[in-house]
């Protein structure tokens, strides 16, 4: 299968879309493995049944886009030690009502990181439903992540943003060494 890999510069990077955007986007991601198809389902159903699903303010989830960063040299991959969860995570976050989800996982990847010239695969790789756990004023909630695939620019230099405590480069073998949980570590296998 040949993939659309978009780079910084390309304008669909800019281009915002809407719940509908986001759920074709689900609806179109293709998997062998059951338990990725049951999640692909889990999602849809959330989407029909939640309108604000690509918002914060949808108390009980809400969809997410995520990027596994790779290096130029295809070996390792960039992790964020994340502040609020404490563990090695992919780089992404809130969509914040943008159904463009390559485009939000791209913006996340690249605000996270401090990498300029980031490339995307356009195709979601992943999907992963997780609860995180109540802080403060935030109640327990569902993250619904669809994720991508995201390539660093040669000579790339990573830059620390407030989300994290760290960021380091990784390789699949490193992963034992780290706390970090079985989704990064599936992500990992389809990467490399």
């Amino acid at each position: 299968m040949n993939i659309a890999r978009w780079v910084s510069d390309d304008p669909r990077l800019r281009e915002r879309g809407n719940l509908e955007t986001a759920r074709s986007i689900v609806a179109e991601f293709r998997s062998t493995e059951p338990a990725q198809l049951e999640e692909r389902r889990r999602i849809l159903e959330f989407i029909e049944a939640h309108s604000d699903a690509l918002e914060r303010t949808c108390l009980s989830g809400h969809l997410t886009a995520s990027a596994l960063v790779i290096d130029a040299r295809g070996e390792r991959a960039l992790l964020t030690h994340h502040r609020k969860l404490d563990r090695w995570l992919q780089l992404g976050g809130h969509c914040d009502g943008d159904g463009n989800l390559a485009a939000s996982a791209w913006r996340e990847a690249t605000e996270e990181s401090g990498i300029g010239g980031l490339a995307i695969d356009a195709m979601p790789v992943d999907l992963d439903i997780h609860t995180i756990p109540a802080r403060k004023s935030e109640p327990e909630h569902w993250h619904l992540d669809v994720r991508f695939l995201v390539h660093a620019p040669a000579g790339a230099v990573e830059t620390i943003s407030e989300e994290s405590i760290a960021l380091g480069w990784f390789s699949p073998s490193e992963l034992d060494s780290i706390e970090t949980d079985d989704s990064v570590r599936r992500l990992f296998r389809i990467a490399f």
